[in-house]
């Protein structure tokens, strides 16, 4: 599976992009700063689509839920299965993202093993 990757926290992008790069289910990991670059990713005719979009909420220019609504209100993306995580657990976001169509809302988790558990979660939601 190709997976899109959209974290602007450079901490956290290398710990989830090594993540999805261990998984064998996972051949291809691309990962973009901010929901703006999210966006020129997926329109950009040169590039694969991908089976999966991952996004964090909080990020500069666009963040994950404003890039969710455009691509989940795009009938050549919305078909792709859309997964949030964030350190949030604001109830108004999950929400936002359940009217979206988002296929899970993730928590960041604290520890590097606890983060090995979010492409498993994937695979399970979208039954691999």
């Amino acid at each position: 599976l190709h997976i899109i990757i959209a974290e602007d926290d450079n901490d956290d992008a290398d710990v989830i992009f090594e993540t999805f790069t261990k998984n064998p289910n996972f051949g291809k990991v691309s990962l973009v700063p901010n929901g703006e670059e999210l966006l020129n990713y997926l329109k950009d005719a040169a590039t694969e689509t991908p089976d999966v979009i991952l996004t964090d909420i909080n990020m500069p220019i666009v963040d994950g839920i404003e890039a969710l609504q455009e691509i989940l209100n795009n009938t050549e993306l919305k078909n792709i299965p859309c997964f949030v995580y964030s350190t949030s657990i604001n109830p108004s976001y999950k929400e936002k993202c359940d009217v979206l169509g988002v296929k899970a809302y993730l928590i960041k988790p604290y520890s590097f093993e606890a983060f090995e558990e979010i492409p498993k979660t994937i695979l399970r939601i979208i039954e691999v």
